[in-house]
């Protein structure tokens, strides 16, 4: 966005002149200044002239959402298609973009453009918001010459993603908020209500039922142990985060998830969709094979399945067909590796790829429509079960309460 400069000039009569004028840069000022006339001595930005003092939160305020990457992509698409040159393109969208961080990228992105470099290498420059998939298919499209139609693809591919992504969160919300009301509400029995009914069976006296016993026992091991829980559970937590980053922890995770019933299946067609997307997008766009298949192992989001992608690409190198070493790895199904191996026969392997990406993303929302009608009854049950079974194991000592009282006196 244009800044304020003050400049101090000197006119045709040797007076010397202040004052300020808007612009993008010093020298467009002075270049302004020239075409007026003047000569100019100083020029300087104004103080406070552009700052705005927003509060920064980490992680969040300088964080652009996939959604917005998007958008920017398909107006983006639309400028270029329009006629309009990238630094008046991004100029306009940096005008119009709400997130502060987004814009001061998208500002030095067009000064690094002014300055000689190409968009590809100014967007390469904030790899936190442009990956490697998004500047290989800008460099394919810069050198293609359609750069607004590669824009475009960018802008679906991403706004798939997003919504893939959302679905595989909206089947996991439902079950993870509803395991830890149970798990908050058990914790509260557990600290709160047991221990008033142990205080009052304690002085009727009496044998209480079994189940009852059992509960007080994990009252008493909740009350005095949960220092100890809570310390544990940090030291897990710690432990995992570093396990996993680890190749073997995080491969061992990611093929553990893959066998986990129902989920791990949903999760292995996601891995897919996202494989098969990326893919046939890259090569649509005519990024080269191996440069796709390396981008698109980075973006999987499986260990397994980025394993199995690196497999191509190093067969490929060998001059392998590209179906042959998905073979040996059995998180591929068939189905991609017979597409595959007729893409490669018949030259459409891109436009197989989507149909692939297209099969998948339809068996996702399908599982996720089924998830959500089965699991909603289902934790219901759960929900139930854990409570109702607490409230009765409390109140069993009540049928013998006259029991308790008599003996008592």
């Amino acid at each position: 966005m244009p800044t304020t400069y003050a400049y101090k000039v000197r006119d045709r009569s040797g007076k010397v002149l202040t004052g300020s004028l808007d612009a993008d840069n010093t020298a467009l000022v002075a270049n302004r200044l020239r075409q007026m006339g003047y000569v100019p001595i100083s020029i300087d930005k104004k103080a406070g002239a552009g700052v705005k003092k927003d509060i920064a939160i980490p992680g969040i305020s300088n964080r652009v959402p996939l959604k917005e990457l998007a958008v920017f992509s398909r107006q983006f698409a639309t400028m270029v298609n329009s006629g309009l040159t990238l630094l008046r393109s991004l100029s306009i969208l940096a005008a119009q973009t709400t997130n502060k961080h987004f814009v001061t990228i998208i500002e030095q992105c067009r000064k690094d453009i002014e300055s000689g470099s190409s968009l590809s290498q100014a967007l390469s420059r904030h790899p936190k918001v442009f990956d490697n998939l998004y500047i290989s298919m800008v460099r394919a499209g810069e050198t293609g010459g359609n750069l607004d139609r590669t824009l475009m693809d960018l802008a679906n591919a991403i706004e798939k993603r997003v919504e893939l992504r959302g679905k595989i969160r909206g089947a996991m919300a439902y079950p993870i908020a509803v395991l830890s009301l149970v798990l908050c509400i058990l914790a509260a029995m557990l600290l709160f209500i047991v221990p008033i009914f142990k205080g009052m069976y304690s002085q009727l006296g009496g044998k209480l039922p079994a189940p009852t016993l059992l509960l007080i026992d994990l009252s008493n091991i909740a009350v005095h142990g949960a220092p100890f829980v809570l310390a544990g559970a940090v030291v897990g937590v710690i432990l995992y985060k570093r396990w996993v980053k680890t190749p073997a922890g995080k491969t061992a995770r990611d093929r553990l998830i893959l066998k986990v019933p129902i989920f791990g299946s949903l999760i292995r067609k996601t891995a897919m969709a996202r494989f098969a997307a990326t893919l046939s997008t890259l090569l649509g766009s005519g990024v080269p094979v191996l440069e796709s298949l390396d981008i698109t192992s980075d973006t999987v989001g499986n260990e397994v399945v980025r394993k199995g992608v690196a497999a191509v690409a190093l067969g490929a190198k060998q001059g392998e067909p590209l179906s042959r070493p998905l073979q040996e790895h059995p998180v591929f199904p068939p189905m991609v590796i017979q597409m595959m191996s007729v893409g490669e026969e018949t030259g459409a392997l891109d436009s197989l790829l989507a149909k692939v990406a297209q099969f998948y993303e339809e068996e996702v929302q399908r599982m996720v429509d089924a998830l959500t009608s089965l699991l909603e009854p289902l934790l219901i049950v759960v929900l139930g079960s854990a409570v109702g079974s607490m409230v009765i194991s409390l109140y069993l000592p009540m049928f013998d309460i006259v029991k308790l009282v008599g003996n008592n006196n």
